[in-house]
């Protein structure tokens, strides 16, 4: 299934006007087509992204007090009081997020944005057949002791320079003067530039800067851990659950770190099935082996006997074989007698004895539910079966049940 990102305008631009789009393969390996539409002539999918540019995002470092994430409501109030003088606006006009995995006692970051500018947004896209199944910046703050990254992106007349380091995301324009407000950079400063701005970014930054597409930048912040569909916007926290597995299971499945554990897990998956066929062929020959040595044991013994069931028929045949000879067969009485005699319980003797086509029934031993079960055990080691019904004991050879 193809994976559709969709690109918001940055405010104060309308929502409803044409956003930027591009659909890669499920395993984020080929871009199908990119380009930019009106809402209802995007692209369809099943699975929409929503990345939102870093001019739409403001973004704070703050620690949450404990307690805060007990629940929905009592972390949209403490976000309030924390982030209320660092603010433009009122924190109820805007919408937040809180990083993947966030935890109270350490820092985490929280993205802001406006809220009637995003819910318009998805409001657009939903109200054209599309549902958004992910919301996420376009760029996000580095981790502690991560090189920082700047990227030069738009178009010449309107280009920008992002740079994202542990201090957070900042947004300035593509001109000598923002290059100046960025001060010295780290060394180790990663660099990318989308191809209309690219010759600006070499010269004003004095350096070969590579060239990155804009549709890769989406599929890379499609591929990250962020998720800004929160509070109002992921109403229950089931369905918070559920994005986060939904994004988890993605990135198992789509993510090239993970090709060579996909791989590892179908041929695992491919040797399992194929050892167990071949197992159950090899159970099988033998089983036919043996019921092949049955019937021609039975011909070459019986050969005036029909063959259709060569196991019961030998032992039959044999049983017959044995009275017409004077031989003592398991289903005799004398032995089955033997056998009983050793197993029932002290004091216990039957009031009535009964002995019928090979079984034995038995009277008058009143044997509780246990006495029953340790009998059938104890018969069934010497070949014999015993069940109660009533006060009466069935006993017969287990060839002959």
């Amino acid at each position: 299934m193809p994976l559709l990102i969709v690109t918001l305008p940055p405010p104060p631009a309308p929502t409803g006007g044409e956003y930027g789009w591009a659909t890669w393969s499920s395993d984020g390996r080929k871009l199908q087509g990119e380009g930019s539409a009106l809402p209802a002539l995007l692209p369809a999918s099943d699975e929409l992204t929503l990345a939102l540019p870093a001019a739409g995002l403001s973004w704070h470092q703050l620690t949450l007090p404990q307690g805060s994430l007990s629940s929905t409501a009592r972390l949209r109030a403490v976000l309030n009081g924390l982030l209320e003088d660092r603010l433009l606006e009122e924190p109820e006009n805007l919408h937040f997020a809180l990083e993947p995995d966030a935890a109270v006692g350490r820092p985490v970051w929280v993205a802001a944005c406006n809220k009637a500018w995003l819910r318009s947004a998805v409001q657009a896209l939903e109200g054209s057949g599309h549902r958004v199944n992910r919301i996420v910046p376009e760029f996000v703050p580095q981790p502690a002791g991560a090189p920082a990254q700047l990227f030069a992106t738009g178009q010449p007349d309107n280009a920008l320079l992002t740079l994202c380091d542990g201090q957070g995301v900042l947004t300035l324009p593509l001109a000598p003067a923002g290059v100046a407000a960025l001060g010295t950079l780290p060394e180790d400063t990663l660099a990318w530039a989308e191809p209309a701005v690219a010759e600006r970014a070499d010269d004003l930054l004095a350096r070969r800067v590579p060239i990155t597409k804009p549709s890769e930048r989406w599929l890379q912040a499609a591929q990250s851990g962020w998720d800004l569909a929160q509070f109002d916007l992921a109403s229950t926290g089931r369905a918070r659950a559920s994005k986060k597995l939904g994004a988890i299971v993605q990135t198992l499945w789509r993510g090239p770190q993970w090709r060579a554990a996909r791989w590892g897990v179908l041929l695992l998956l491919a040797a399992q099935l194929i050892g167990v066929n071949a197992w159950a062929w090899k159970e099988r020959q033998a089983l036919d082996a043996k019921r092949s040595a049955i019937r021609t044991i039975l011909v070459q013994t019986f050969p005036s006997v029909p063959v259709y069931e060569p196991q019961l028929q030998m032992a039959r045949e044999v049983a017959t074989l044995q009275q017409a000879t004077g031989g003592v067969s398991p289903a005799d009485l004398e032995p089955m007698l033997g056998a009983l005699a050793t197993s029932l319980p002290a004091g216990r003797i039957p009031t009535a004895v009964d002995y019928s086509a090979g079984q034995l029934r038995l009277r008058g031993l009143a044997l509780g539910m246990s006495e029953t079960n340790a009998l059938s055990t104890t018969l069934a080691s010497r070949g014999y079966s015993a069940r109660s019904e009533g006060d009466l004991l069935l006993v017969q050879a287990e060839a002959q049940r």
